[in-house]
């Protein structure tokens, strides 16, 4: 949800002029992890990437693509409890899918092919648009991109149902972690092609 920063790589590691490039992230190699606390426990588990893929301007800062995240595919362990968050909280027979779009992104390039970078668009969720931004941190290793990133998702204030019960409190947002890898396309350079 953020690889977009291949961008920003393409301009520092030996290209005279700005280009930009398309990531698409491999599923088998992404993991979405979300943790929700509670008074008694915290909830962990994790979601399934559909698709996803990528691209960016370093010149404009304009990112573009689409990632689709499975909704129906969360999954913490207990069965009951999963039934709840996906029936009752994310609706999932109504909404199947949770898609972020970038829109815009800056970063920044460091020693070994390390980058940080901060990566802004709109995540829909339960039917509903939200900008929202998030810091990236990963490394480019030849046409392969590593990277991971930590949001929060305020599910109750963008009007999602708290799954709190008497004193089963939850908190009301959940956090997010995204570890994920693919392979990347440079435009206007057809000697470095997309590799499956």
């Amino acid at each position: 949800m953020f690889v977009t920063v291949l961008t920003r790589m393409v301009g520092d590691v030996g290209s005279a002029e700005p280009q930009s490039g398309t990531l698409e992230l491999e599923p088998s190699k992404t993991q979405i992890e979300f943790r929700l606390a509670g008074a008694l426990h915290t909830t962990h588990g994790t979601f399934t990437l559909e698709r996803g893929l990528l691209s960016g301007d370093l010149a404009t800062g304009q990112a573009g693509g689409l990632i689709v995240v499975d909704a129906r595919s969360g999954d913490s362990g207990i069965g009951a409890r999963d039934d709840r968050m996906k029936n009752a909280v994310l609706e999932v027979q109504k909404y199947p899918e949770v898609t972020f779009v970038p829109t815009h992104i800056v970063g920044q390039l460091g020693m070994d092919n390390q980058f940080r970078a901060s990566l802004e668009g709109i995540l829909t969720l339960h039917g509903t648009d939200h900008s929202i931004a998030m810091e990236v941190q990963g490394r480019l290793i030849g046409d392969s991109l590593v990277a991971k990133s930590h949001f929060s998702v305020p599910y109750v204030e963008w009007g999602m149902e708290d799954p709190s019960v008497l004193f089963l409190t939850v908190a009301k947002a959940v956090d997010i972690d995204v570890a994920t890898e693919g392979h990347v396309a440079w435009s206007g350079d057809p000697s470095r092609s997309l590799t499956k």
